[in-house]
Protein backbone atom coordinates (compact mmCIF):
# COMPACT_ATOMS: atom_id res chain seq x y z
CA UNK A 1 0.00 0.00 0.00
CA UNK A 2 1.55 3.64 -0.81
CA UNK A 3 0.19 6.89 -1.44
CA UNK A 4 3.02 7.14 -4.25
CA UNK A 5 1.88 6.47 -7.74
CA UNK A 6 4.70 4.40 -9.41
CA UNK A 7 3.63 2.82 -12.63
CA UNK A 8 4.76 -0.71 -12.16
CA UNK A 9 6.79 -0.77 -15.50
CA UNK A 10 9.23 1.21 -13.88
CA UNK A 11 10.56 -1.78 -11.88
CA UNK A 12 11.69 -5.08 -12.46
CA UNK A 13 10.19 -6.06 -9.12
CA UNK A 14 7.27 -4.95 -9.54
CA UNK A 15 4.28 -7.11 -11.68
CA UNK A 16 0.91 -5.16 -10.89
CA UNK A 17 -0.95 -2.29 -9.39
CA UNK A 18 -4.64 -1.94 -8.38
CA UNK A 19 -5.49 2.21 -8.41
CA UNK A 20 -7.74 1.55 -5.22
CA UNK A 21 -11.40 3.23 -6.26
CA UNK A 22 -13.11 1.53 -3.46
CA UNK A 23 -12.56 -0.68 -0.18
CA UNK A 24 -14.53 -2.35 2.50
CA UNK A 25 -14.53 -5.00 5.34
CA UNK A 26 -16.22 -7.86 3.07
CA UNK A 27 -16.77 -8.32 -0.42
CA UNK A 28 -20.65 -7.49 -0.38
CA UNK A 29 -19.68 -3.97 0.80
CA UNK A 30 -17.64 -4.02 -2.36
CA UNK A 31 -20.88 -5.24 -4.46
CA UNK A 32 -22.69 -2.28 -3.09
CA UNK A 33 -19.63 0.25 -3.86
CA UNK A 34 -19.01 -0.98 -7.65
CA UNK A 35 -22.90 -0.29 -8.58
CA UNK A 36 -21.84 3.56 -9.19
CA UNK A 37 -19.24 2.41 -11.62
CA UNK A 38 -20.51 4.21 -14.87
CA UNK A 39 -18.60 2.69 -18.51
CA UNK A 40 -20.91 4.58 -20.69
CA UNK A 41 -21.29 1.39 -22.86
CA UNK A 42 -17.60 0.27 -22.62
CA UNK A 43 -16.78 -3.59 -21.46
CA UNK A 44 -15.11 -4.78 -18.12
CA UNK A 45 -12.90 -7.33 -17.01
CA UNK A 46 -12.14 -8.63 -13.15
CA UNK A 47 -8.94 -9.74 -12.24
CA UNK A 48 -8.80 -11.61 -8.72
CA UNK A 49 -5.18 -10.37 -7.66
CA UNK A 50 -3.47 -13.73 -6.20
CA UNK A 51 -0.70 -11.37 -3.94
CA UNK A 52 -2.07 -11.21 -0.58
CA UNK A 53 -1.83 -11.83 3.33
CA UNK A 54 -3.77 -14.86 3.69
CA UNK A 55 -2.50 -17.98 5.96
CA UNK A 56 -2.65 -21.10 4.10
CA UNK A 57 -6.15 -22.46 5.80
CA UNK A 58 -8.02 -19.21 4.39
CA UNK A 59 -6.21 -19.34 1.07
CA UNK A 60 -8.89 -18.84 -1.43
CA UNK A 61 -8.67 -21.56 -4.16
CA UNK A 62 -8.73 -21.38 -8.20
CA UNK A 63 -12.14 -22.18 -8.18
CA UNK A 64 -13.09 -19.35 -5.61
CA UNK A 65 -11.26 -16.55 -6.93
CA UNK A 66 -13.59 -17.38 -10.53
CA UNK A 67 -17.06 -17.28 -8.36
CA UNK A 68 -15.84 -13.74 -6.78
CA UNK A 69 -14.99 -12.17 -9.86
CA UNK A 70 -18.40 -13.04 -11.62
CA UNK A 71 -20.01 -11.81 -8.15
CA UNK A 72 -18.49 -8.40 -8.83
CA UNK A 73 -18.81 -8.21 -12.44
CA UNK A 74 -22.33 -9.07 -11.59
CA UNK A 75 -22.74 -5.54 -9.46
CA UNK A 76 -21.32 -3.52 -12.35
CA UNK A 77 -23.61 -2.32 -15.23
CA UNK A 78 -21.96 -3.14 -18.13
CA UNK A 79 -20.78 -6.22 -21.01
CA UNK A 80 -18.11 -8.16 -19.67
CA UNK A 81 -15.37 -8.63 -21.70
CA UNK A 82 -12.62 -11.63 -20.87
CA UNK A 83 -10.63 -11.37 -24.04
CA UNK A 84 -10.29 -7.74 -24.40
CA UNK A 85 -12.52 -5.62 -22.24
CA UNK A 86 -12.22 -1.24 -22.42
CA UNK A 87 -11.33 -1.53 -18.81
CA UNK A 88 -9.47 -4.40 -16.22
CA UNK A 89 -10.12 -4.16 -12.76
CA UNK A 90 -8.51 -5.54 -9.64
CA UNK A 91 -9.82 -7.08 -6.90
CA UNK A 92 -7.61 -7.93 -3.96
CA UNK A 93 -8.10 -9.04 -0.31
CA UNK A 94 -4.74 -7.58 2.40
CA UNK A 95 -4.56 -6.75 5.80
CA UNK A 96 -8.03 -8.15 6.30
CA UNK A 97 -10.23 -5.94 3.82
CA UNK A 98 -10.60 -5.91 0.37
CA UNK A 99 -9.79 -3.54 -2.61
CA UNK A 100 -11.09 -2.66 -5.69
CA UNK A 101 -9.47 -0.53 -8.34
CA UNK A 102 -8.16 0.02 -11.75
CA UNK A 103 -5.72 -2.86 -12.64
CA UNK A 104 -2.47 -2.36 -14.55
CA UNK A 105 -0.14 -5.09 -15.47
CA UNK A 106 3.50 -4.42 -15.83
CA UNK A 107 4.76 -4.69 -19.42
CA UNK A 108 8.80 -5.93 -18.07
CA UNK A 109 10.05 -3.26 -20.96
CA UNK A 110 13.27 -4.26 -19.08
CA UNK A 111 13.24 -7.83 -20.47
CA UNK A 112 13.02 -6.49 -23.80
CA UNK A 113 16.18 -4.01 -23.10
CA UNK A 114 18.25 -7.80 -22.30
CA UNK A 115 18.50 -8.17 -26.11
CA UNK A 116 21.16 -5.47 -27.04
CA UNK A 117 22.93 -5.63 -30.72
CA UNK A 118 26.37 -4.45 -28.13
CA UNK A 119 27.32 -6.66 -25.24
CA UNK A 120 29.83 -6.19 -22.32
CA UNK A 121 30.89 -9.18 -20.19
CA UNK A 122 31.21 -7.02 -17.30
CA UNK A 123 28.24 -4.47 -17.84
CA UNK A 124 25.39 -4.60 -15.29
CA UNK A 125 22.43 -6.69 -15.44
CA UNK A 126 19.56 -4.91 -17.02
CA UNK A 127 17.55 -5.54 -13.80
CA UNK A 128 20.03 -4.19 -11.81
CA UNK A 129 20.55 -1.13 -14.05
CA UNK A 130 16.70 -0.07 -13.88
CA UNK A 131 16.87 -1.00 -10.13
CA UNK A 132 19.88 1.50 -9.93
CA UNK A 133 18.00 4.47 -11.67
CA UNK A 134 14.80 4.17 -9.90
CA UNK A 135 17.08 4.56 -6.48
CA UNK A 136 18.85 7.12 -8.07
CA UNK A 137 15.99 9.34 -9.42
CA UNK A 138 12.55 8.25 -7.96
CA UNK A 139 11.01 11.17 -9.00
CA UNK A 140 12.18 12.12 -12.56
CA UNK A 141 10.49 15.42 -12.58
CA UNK A 142 12.92 18.10 -13.19
CA UNK A 143 15.85 16.35 -11.91
CA UNK A 144 19.10 16.27 -14.61
CA UNK A 145 21.45 13.02 -14.08
CA UNK A 146 24.85 11.46 -15.51
CA UNK A 147 26.24 8.39 -15.81
CA UNK A 148 29.83 9.38 -16.20
CA UNK A 149 31.38 5.96 -16.53
CA UNK A 150 28.16 4.58 -19.48
CA UNK A 151 29.92 2.25 -20.83
CA UNK A 152 27.40 0.23 -23.19
CA UNK A 153 24.68 2.31 -21.99
CA UNK A 154 22.57 -0.63 -19.34
CA UNK A 155 22.11 2.37 -16.93
CA UNK A 156 20.93 4.97 -19.27
CA UNK A 157 18.43 2.53 -21.22
CA UNK A 158 16.76 2.18 -18.32
CA UNK A 159 17.16 5.54 -17.04
CA UNK A 160 15.83 7.26 -20.79
CA UNK A 161 13.01 4.15 -20.70
CA UNK A 162 11.32 5.63 -17.45
CA UNK A 163 11.54 9.47 -18.55
CA UNK A 164 15.06 10.27 -16.66
CA UNK A 165 16.60 12.78 -18.24
CA UNK A 166 20.25 11.82 -18.27
CA UNK A 167 23.75 12.30 -19.95
CA UNK A 168 26.05 9.62 -20.64
CA UNK A 169 30.16 9.86 -20.59
CA UNK A 170 33.11 6.94 -20.87
CA UNK A 171 36.77 7.50 -21.74
CA UNK A 172 36.75 4.57 -23.74
CA UNK A 173 35.27 5.13 -27.89
CA UNK A 174 34.73 1.64 -28.49
CA UNK A 175 31.69 1.41 -25.62
CA UNK A 176 30.50 4.60 -26.51
CA UNK A 177 29.55 3.74 -29.82
CA UNK A 178 28.27 0.45 -28.54
CA UNK A 179 26.14 2.89 -26.09
CA UNK A 180 24.94 5.26 -28.69
CA UNK A 181 23.66 1.60 -31.28
CA UNK A 182 22.53 0.65 -28.05
CA UNK A 183 20.28 3.40 -27.25
CA UNK A 184 18.86 3.33 -30.89
CA UNK A 185 18.44 0.09 -31.54
CA UNK A 186 15.44 0.65 -28.53
CA UNK A 187 14.41 4.00 -30.26
CA UNK A 188 16.26 6.32 -27.42
CA UNK A 189 18.61 9.40 -27.34
CA UNK A 190 20.76 11.06 -25.30
CA UNK A 191 24.22 13.00 -25.05
CA UNK A 192 27.16 10.60 -24.77
CA UNK A 193 30.41 11.76 -24.83
CA UNK A 194 33.69 10.42 -25.14
CA UNK A 195 35.47 12.13 -22.32
CA UNK A 196 36.63 11.90 -18.45
CA UNK A 197 34.46 13.10 -15.78
CA UNK A 198 37.52 15.81 -15.00
CA UNK A 199 36.29 17.29 -18.37
CA UNK A 200 32.47 18.02 -16.68
CA UNK A 201 31.12 21.49 -16.02
CA UNK A 202 27.81 21.17 -15.29
CA UNK A 203 25.40 20.81 -12.41
CA UNK A 204 23.87 17.22 -11.90
CA UNK A 205 21.23 16.14 -9.23
CA UNK A 206 22.84 12.87 -9.25
CA UNK A 207 25.46 10.61 -10.40
CA UNK A 208 25.00 6.82 -11.26
CA UNK A 209 28.49 5.32 -11.20
CA UNK A 210 29.32 1.68 -11.94
CA UNK A 211 32.85 1.82 -10.40
CA UNK A 212 35.24 0.31 -12.75
CA UNK A 213 36.40 -2.86 -10.67
CA UNK A 214 39.82 -4.74 -10.56
CA UNK A 215 39.26 -7.80 -11.60
CA UNK A 216 38.82 -6.41 -15.08
CA UNK A 217 39.89 -2.86 -14.89
CA UNK A 218 43.44 -1.02 -14.33
CA UNK A 219 41.67 1.53 -12.68
CA UNK A 220 43.87 2.71 -9.69
CA UNK A 221 42.40 3.17 -6.22
CA UNK A 222 44.65 7.29 -7.20
CA UNK A 223 42.31 7.07 -10.35
CA UNK A 224 38.70 5.90 -8.19
CA UNK A 225 39.27 8.87 -6.36
CA UNK A 226 39.30 11.07 -8.38
CA UNK A 227 36.28 9.59 -10.47
CA UNK A 228 34.63 10.43 -6.56
CA UNK A 229 35.99 13.64 -6.38
CA UNK A 230 34.84 14.99 -9.73
CA UNK A 231 31.15 13.11 -8.53
CA UNK A 232 30.98 15.37 -5.57
CA UNK A 233 32.08 18.88 -7.53
CA UNK A 234 29.17 18.14 -10.43
CA UNK A 235 26.16 16.44 -8.37
CA UNK A 236 24.76 16.46 -5.08
CA UNK A 237 23.85 12.76 -4.67
CA UNK A 238 25.68 10.05 -6.12
CA UNK A 239 24.63 5.80 -6.61
CA UNK A 240 27.61 3.71 -6.64
CA UNK A 241 27.70 0.58 -7.91
CA UNK A 242 31.32 -0.98 -7.08
CA UNK A 243 32.45 -4.42 -6.38
CA UNK A 244 35.20 -3.18 -3.98
CA UNK A 245 34.95 -1.53 -0.48
CA UNK A 246 35.09 1.86 -0.78
CA UNK A 247 33.64 3.03 2.07
CA UNK A 248 36.58 5.56 3.47
CA UNK A 249 37.18 6.58 0.06
CA UNK A 250 33.60 7.81 -0.58
CA UNK A 251 33.92 9.58 2.94
CA UNK A 252 37.30 11.57 1.51
CA UNK A 253 35.25 12.32 -1.00
CA UNK A 254 32.86 14.38 0.81
CA UNK A 255 30.04 12.04 0.62
CA UNK A 256 27.98 10.85 3.35
CA UNK A 257 27.10 7.25 2.92
CA UNK A 258 22.71 7.34 3.47
CA UNK A 259 22.11 3.91 1.95
CA UNK A 260 23.20 0.55 0.74
CA UNK A 261 22.30 -2.95 -0.54
CA UNK A 262 23.95 -5.81 -1.93
CA UNK A 263 23.26 -7.73 -5.42
CA UNK A 264 25.03 -11.23 -5.71
CA UNK A 265 25.47 -13.07 -8.77
CA UNK A 266 27.08 -16.46 -7.52
CA UNK A 267 30.14 -15.39 -6.04
CA UNK A 268 30.54 -11.73 -7.48
CA UNK A 269 29.09 -9.21 -5.03
CA UNK A 270 28.33 -5.67 -5.84
CA UNK A 271 26.91 -2.88 -3.52
CA UNK A 272 25.09 0.07 -4.36
CA UNK A 273 25.30 3.00 -2.47
CA UNK A 274 23.59 5.65 -2.12
CA UNK A 275 25.59 8.97 -1.40
CA UNK A 276 24.46 12.97 -0.56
Amino acid sequence: MSPVDIHPDRSPFLKERIEVMYEGGSLPHIWKQVEHIQLSGATFKVIFVKMNDLTLPNKIDFDEQRVIEREIGMHIEGEADVHNPDYVFGIITLGGRWYFGNYVKSKSVWLQHMHKPRNYSIALSTRLARAAANIAVPNPLGKKAIDPCCGIGTVLIEALSMGIDIVGRDINPFVIRGAVENMAHFGLMADVVCGNIADVSERYDVAIIDMPYNHYSRTTPEEQLSLLLHARRIASKAVIITADHLDEMIINAGFAIQDRCVAQKGNFTRQIIVCS
